[in-house]
């Protein structure tokens, strides 16, 4: 049987294969993970009977403050035998390396591989990368590798400038683009105004990476909505993490990002590390399959989803996740008022008026929190922030101190130094 398809057999089958390479990485980190064999030691664990996936629940959780203090206490293998070193964005903090062997780079152009196809991807198309392959950026390398092993064309063409991106959809006629929503929501805006034809383009597919284009239940978010409405493209939801050295990612249906069961488990874990009940929120916690150089066990990534337990129509029977709903450590609570910082950009995507933002969190002296919304606005008058005021009434029942900002003082809030992606949330509490 080819490992890839093992979604399509029954759940007795795929939990069977996880549990013996859960086996295989608990002998493995025993024998050459200095980090884990020291928490096995202190906890009082014998990895040896650790044998199927029920028992996962008896052992501690990892968590990214362990990642950032003990970065090097993870690593596997020597140093010469990284082939690649990578880095976290650091949204959550400090951000931390992980490093790559030869074989989880394969693993990790395996894994994208699985993504385009399952997306509906096949050696007949080309993709256009619009994201970087430098500044130790993961998911970039991941990308051209997968497509690489594919077998279908590629034009790199890196982040941001609308009219090269376009002038290469004119000249190279990609099928495909990568690239993140709000992203493609500026190609959308340049095409109106220069009098492009959004679906004559040659483009039928955007894959959506780094931001959410569904709600929790599957429906497009206004984000989806807006590229949507304007281009008869189909939409690719995707969710992965540096960490985890794995992607989930939609098939047709739009029904959940699909999990590759031979190369990682996934729990969703309550506060307290216990498991949710169907269709509740958790904490999406990793054990990765068949890494060598940082392998992870229980690593909680402080992202909120839930799970889509149902067989789904394409015939994969794996558990599939929603779209992130917030993260753990990014959840303010406002006069009172409790929401993740998604349910804000849900609104200011709904006015037309609002170019762009970043929201700005804060403790105030006695220790609750603030909120600052920096907004670039097509113009600035009473009406329009009055319009803005209401809306964020009407749908959080509070209203965040409003700044109203030029673009380029946005573009430095966005993008500090050394930034290789857009920050839409600052979190300075």
């Amino acid at each position: 049987m080819y490992a890839s398809e093992i979604a399509y057999q029954n759940p007795e089958l795929i939990s069977s294969m996880q549990a013996e390479k859960l086996q295989e990485l608990m002998r493995y980190l025993q024998q050459h993970s200095p980090f884990y064999r020291e928490m096995f030691a202190a906890s009082g664990i014998d990895p040896m009977q650790v044998k199927k996936l029920g028992d996962l629940a008896a052992l501690p959780v990892t968590n990214k403050e362990d990642l950032q203090r003990r970065n090097w206490d993870f690593l596997c293998v020597d140093r010469n035998r990284i082939a690649e070193y990578v880095a976290s964005s650091g949204t959550l903090g400090t951000p931390v390396t992980i490093a790559l062997t030869a074989n989880d780079l394969d693993r990790l152009a395996y894994n994208e591989y699985c993504s385009f196809t399952m997306a509906g991807g096949s050696e007949n198309d080309i993709y256009q990368l619009m994201l970087t392959l430098d500044r130790q950026f993961m998911a970039g390398i991941a990308y051209y590798l997968g497509i690489r092993r594919l077998g279908a064309g590629l034009v790199r063409v890196g982040p941001g400038a609308p009219f090269l991106q376009w002038e290469t959809i004119k000249r190279l006629s990609p099928t495909v683009i990568i690239g993140v929503p709000s992203f493609i929501v500026k190609l959308i805006e340049y095409a109106e105004s220069a009098g492009i034809d959004l679906n004559s383009s040659s483009v039928t597919t955007a894959i959506c990476i780094g931001e959410s284009i569904r709600s929790a239940d599957n429906r497009l978010n206004l984000l989806g909505q807006r590229i949507s409405s304007a281009w008869n493209i189909r939409l690719v939801s995707t969710y992965a993490s540096t960490e985890m050295q794995t992607a989930f990612t939609e098939c047709p249906e739009g029904a959940g990002g699909h999990l590759n069961p031979e190369l990682l488990i996934v729990e969703l874990l309550d506060e307290y590390n216990n498991p949710v009940g169907p269709g509740e929120e958790g904490e999406v916690t990793i054990t990765t399959l068949g890494v060598e150089g940082m392998p992870l066990l229980r690593y909680k990534t402080g992202d909120i989803c839930r799970f889509h337990g149902e067989p789904c129509k394409c015939g994969r029977k794996t558990p599939r996740l929603s779209s992130v709903i917030g993260r753990k450590q990014q959840m303010i609570k406002l006069k009172g008022t409790t929401f993740y910082p998604p349910m804000l950009y849900e609104v200011l995507h709904e006015i037309s008026e609002v170019k762009d933002y970043v929201v700005e969190l804060k403790s105030n002296e006695w220790g609750t929190d603030e909120v600052f919304l920096h907004l670039h606005i097509t113009r600035e008058d009473e009406s329009v922030l009055q319009k803005i005021r209401e809306l964020l009434r009407s749908r959080l029942r509070v209203i965040p101190d409003i700044r109203i900002v030029s673009g380029a003082e946005l573009h430095q809030l966005q993008f500090p130094e050394g930034g290789r992606k857009a920050q839409k949330l600052i979190d300075n509490r």
